[in-house]
């Protein structure tokens, strides 16, 4: 038995429309619940969170570098 050709999965005429994301619902309903100020200290403050865990990777990654070139010196 042959298979459908792709161009047959969707009847004519047929839109797709995409669905929200889980982050667009919550921002809608941030929006309706929190003011833009708040709005705006949140997500300034999700920012620096987000800002120092990288800070923090890097700053684990450098010591891991600065261990290997004095463990390498010492040999």
């Amino acid at each position: 038995m042959p298979a459908a050709p792709v161009n047959e999965a969707m009847p004519t005429g047929t839109r797709a429309t995409a669905l929200p994301s889980l982050t667009d619902a919550l921002r809608a309903v941030e929006s309706l619940l929190m003011s833009g100020g708040q709005r705006t200290a949140r997500r300034n403050a999700w920012t620096s969170v987000l800002e120092d865990r990288r800070r923090a990777k890097d700053r684990v990654e450098a010591e891991r570098v600065l261990e290997r070139v004095s463990s390498a010196a010492h040999s």
